[in-house]
């Protein structure tokens, strides 16, 4: 994803991901679900200065999705919406740009 998607594009993206949700509950899980169907894994990216690789997509309690990150043996996750991506973005990015344009 290397150009931004219009508004109208990124309008069908959540369509597409929301399209039998009854609630912002639902919206969520069909977000989530085209995330974890579509954004390339792993991925290599830098947070505050140090390089991570993003190894999957989760879904904390209550309303959050989150990026796991691992370094050294270590792990973190991070806001989906938080996360710096590389550049050239991983395939399948355009769906964190859907779920920031839904608006959790």
């Amino acid at each position: 994803m290397d150009g931004k998607l219009s508004d109208a594009e990124l309008d069908e993206l959540v369509e597409q991901a929301t399209v039998d949700a009854y609630d912002d509950e639902d919206q969520l899980t069909g977000l989530y679900t085209m995330l974890t169907e579509h954004l390339a894994v792993p991925f290599k990216t830098v947070v505050l200065g140090v390089e991570v690789t993003v190894k999957k997509v989760d879904r904390l309690l209550g309303s959050q999705i989150v990026a796991v990150c691992t370094r050294d043996g270590h792990r973190q996750a991070i806001g989906i919406l938080d996360l710096p991506l590389p550049h050239p973005a991983p395939e399948g990015a355009e769906w964190i740009e859907a779920y920031r344009h839904w608006g959790p």
